[in-house]
């Protein structure tokens, strides 16, 4: 997915400030100025992050970011305020609802360090699933290969952690490895 953001606000200024502090990151900015436009974008242009004001007409930011986290539940959610209270910052954080809560007036420098913070985390996260769907699929090939092959995956070690090879013929050697180049050619063409 592309370095995408969403600012989303009633404010036609705060997101204008917003955009400006952003020009110099390497970031596609997109915006809307309620959460139901917010939404219908979504679906066409996923977001990594998405900003929001807590105070908007129609529905709130903190509503319409549960949404987001129902919809598109990898897509790390700010907020910005400038009437919330310690408490129900703290509870939209604890919640795991929202990754981070800003006070309007903010601190620019803060602003952009959550934002670049919001784009690794999401890019970990996304790293995460792909490498842990390549262990369950190479799981699975080694369960495969050991129906086949009952026992290749059985490893014998020394008392000093060396693995231990049994005596293997060449001719054995020669059986295996074709075997293996045949079970290879099947696995290609999906039989």
């Amino acid at each position: 997915m592309e370095n995408r953001i969403m600012l989303v606000d009633d404010e036609a200024g705060v997101i204008k400030a917003l955009r400006r502090l952003l020009m110099d990151e390497p970031y596609e900015v997109l915006t809307a100025q309620s959460a139901e436009d917010a939404l219908t974008m979504l679906e066409k242009s996923p977001c990594k992050v998405v900003i929001s004001d807590e105070m908007m007409p129609g529905m709130k930011g903190s509503e319409f970011l549960c949404h987001v986290k129902e919809i598109y539940p990898d897509t790390i959610r700010i907020i910005l305020t400038g009437h919330a209270s310690l408490d129900s910052a703290m509870t939209a954080v604890n919640s795991g609802e929202i990754y981070r809560f800003f006070m309007k007036p903010w601190n620019n420098m803060e602003i952009i360090l959550a934002i670049r913070s919001a784009m690794e985390k999401y890019d970990l996260l996304e790293e995460n699933a792909r490498l842990l769907a390549l262990v369950r699929k190479q799981a699975d090939d080694l369960k495969a290969m050991e129906q086949r092959y009952p026992g290749i995956s059985l490893i014998e070690r020394d008392a000093d952690g060396s693995v231990i090879l049994p005596d293997v013929t060449d001719e054995e050697a020669k059986e295996l490895l074709r075997e293996l180049s045949e079970g290879d050619e099947t696995l290609k063409n999906g039989q």
